[in-house]
Order: C-alpha cells, then structure tokens, then sequence
C-alpha cells in the first residue's frame, strides 16, 4: 500500500468490470454520506478494462471528485482488487464492488468501530442481498444484537461466509501486514481473507443493515455459479 503520501481518514476504492449500469448508484451512496474534501476521503474507481465506459459515469456522477484509474489491460479481480489496495492511502480502507453499495450511516457506523479500540482490525455491518434493480433479496440473521467485537470472531468466520466485500472495512495497517487477497482461490479470496484478519486482531460488528450486496448474473457470485452449473456441480 502505498507510502509517504497525505493519510486521509477513509479509502474507498472501487473495483469495477462491466458494470458500468449498477456504478451510478454505487458512487452516488458513497458521495452522498462522504466529505467534500479527498483529504478526508480518498475515493477511486478502478477498472479492469471494462468494455462498457464507466469512466463516463464517474464523470458524470462525480466530476473530480472520484479519481478514475484504468488497468492497461484486463488482468482478472484479485489482481484488481491488489491494485486498489496499493493505490488506497487512507487509515482505513473500504473495498466497495462496483456493482453494490453502501447505505446511510455506514461510513460513521464503521469509524466508530474502529475509533472504540485501537486493536480493532475490521468492522463490519449487517447487509442485505439485492436483485439487479435493487430489490431486496434477504437480509441474514443478526450476528449478535448490539454493536460490538464480534464474539467469537476468527471460528465463527472460519465456519462460513459471513461477510460479503461491501459490508467490511479493514484498517490500512492490517492489509499492510498481512498482505492481499489470495490469487490462487478462485472464488472464496475475500472469506480467507476475513479469517485471515480475524485470527490476527478482533473484528467489530454493526447489526444495522448499511450495505447491500447485489446478485445479478454477471456478478462473481453468479458467474461462479453458472460455471459450477455448467460443469455438473450442484450447491
């Protein structure tokens, strides 16, 4: 990640592959809960050699504001989501796909987490599931009632998913010490990742349901899914 440069509060870097018709929405949560000023928040798209100009969104969403960074050529998205980490300045990061978004509340929400002691390593919130339109799917049960480290954090995490990209923020320092995202795991990167933190330092979470997770045939989830599909697998 990078060094020697200004450290604003908040990263939130945005990872997008030909999604350019959800990004409009994922741009305009974060602006609308997010200081005027990229000393406070550094925001950045950053494309995998989209084929559907989401630069022109961003241009159009956010002018100056967001910084929009393009990848010479496609290199898949754990390689894309190294480069956000390296490109991220902030004291804390949020890696937000650019297909999902962020409700009211969750960059105060986070902050607060992080801002209670400082071993938290991550804070995450409740999400819900949303379709392509942005209907909700579901919403997943409560881990515990009230905000708080998560009891329990690395085995309850190591036992399934549990947290989906939008819904956690990881302190700068702790991707610095224990690196990116694993580029030999197909689909499961960001779930070893989240054990990975856990097992590391304690882990902060918000019962409120402030992001939400879209599911859409061309997302990773349902990309993996036709594939497993269409290789005889079944869940």
């Amino acid at each position: 990640i990078t060094d020697n440069l200004p450290r604003p509060t908040w990263s939130v870097m945005i990872p997008t592959y030909n999604c350019a018709g959800y990004l409009g929405e994922t741009l305009s949560s974060v602006l609308d809960q997010a200081p005027r000023g990229a000393d406070e928040m550094q925001i950045e798209v950053v494309d995998d050699g989209s084929t559907d100009d989401p630069e022109a969104v961003v241009r159009a969403i956010a002018g100056d504001r967001v910084v929009f960074h393009r990848q010479p050529q496609n290199v898949g998205h754990i390689l894309n989501f190294a480069t956000c980490l390296s490109r991220a300045r902030g004291r804390y990061v949020h890696l937000l796909h650019g297909d999902d978004r962020v409700e009211p509340g969750f960059y105060a929400a986070m902050q607060k987490g992080f801002e209670s002691s400082p071993e938290i390593g991550a804070a995450f919130c409740r999400h819900r599931y949303i379709d392509g339109d942005g209907r909700e799917l579901s919403v997943p049960d409560a881990e515990q009632p009230r905000a708080g480290p998560l009891t329990g954090g690395v085995e309850r995490l190591a036992e399934e998913q549990r947290i989906m990209t939008p819904s956690i923020t990881v302190r700068r320092d702790v991707y610095e010490e224990l690196g990116g995202f694993d580029p030999r795991l197909v689909c499961s990167e960001d779930w070893e990742m989240w054990v990975r933190i856990a097992a590391r330092c304690p882990v902060w979470y918000e019962p409120k349901v402030l992001a939400g997770y879209r599911m859409h045939e061309n997302s990773n989830t349902g990309r993996h899914y036709r594939f497993a599909q269409e290789l005889g697998y079944t869940r």
